[in-house]
């Protein structure tokens, strides 16, 4: 009896370590690729972000708490950005609404990581195979764009500043503003985490014998 205790103390307490090394290593690419260039392909608009990847390798390899920790570290970074200057876009709505910014770069990141967590742990159950893991990859990039453009759209879609936007791209209503904003930065952010972490995922997920 003794025993199996310790042997379930021991468990409990490996896969303690096991969870918050993981994260650390997680949560440390995240800072890197967003406080660095490594981590955004520069537009004139948008930064195409690739640090959705880590986010959808925390989903599948930690879990939702996991994929949700990364992404609040993903927020914070380019909340940190936007109040820096260091993001164009941001850098500018922050002076119209600081709080619109928060929500935008923080609140739907965090919503982001949260649902890409669940969508692999939905995945995952009904099939180990790799499609599980390039479909999760493919999420995380569309739910951050779904998510950061609603919230964009809801807070400074009617201010000066994304009109005279909207006007310099010829879009006329909120859809088309959001397909001529996103467009092909989206596509390849989409494609470009589906593939890196996909891969990444599964080939790490097969090492450790999780998959």
């Amino acid at each position: 009896m003794e025993s199996a205790v310790r042997s379930s103390k021991h468990a409990h307490t490996s896969s303690k370590i096991r969870f918050i090394t993981e994260t650390a290593i997680l949560i440390a690419l995240t800072l890197i690729m967003g406080l660095t260039p490594l981590g955004t392909l520069r537009t004139p608009f948008l930064s195409v972000s690739l640090v959705t990847v880590p986010v959808a390798l925390a989903a599948m390899l930690i879990g939702p708490a996991g994929a949700l920790i990364c992404a609040t570290i993903f927020g914070a970074t380019s909340f940190f950005n936007a109040v820096s200057g260091a993001s164009g876009l941001l850098s500018t709505l922050f002076q119209i609404s600081p709080i619109g910014v928060f929500v935008t770069a923080v609140i739907a990141r965090m919503l982001c990581g949260l649902c890409t967590g669940y969508i692999f742990k939905g995945l995952h159950k009904l099939s180990a195979k790799p499609a599980a893991y390039y479909l999760t990859g493919l999420a995380a990039p569309l739910l951050n764009t779904f998510f950061f453009m609603s919230s964009l759209l809801i807070f400074f879609y009617h201010s000066d500043y994304i009109q005279n936007m909207a006007v310099k791209l010829g879009a006329v209503n909120p859809i088309s503003f959001v397909v001529a904003l996103v467009g092909v930065q989206g596509l390849i952010e989409a494609a470009t985490g589906c593939l890196l972490a996909g891969t990444i995922g599964f080939l790490v997920a097969k090492a450790l014998k999780r998959n």
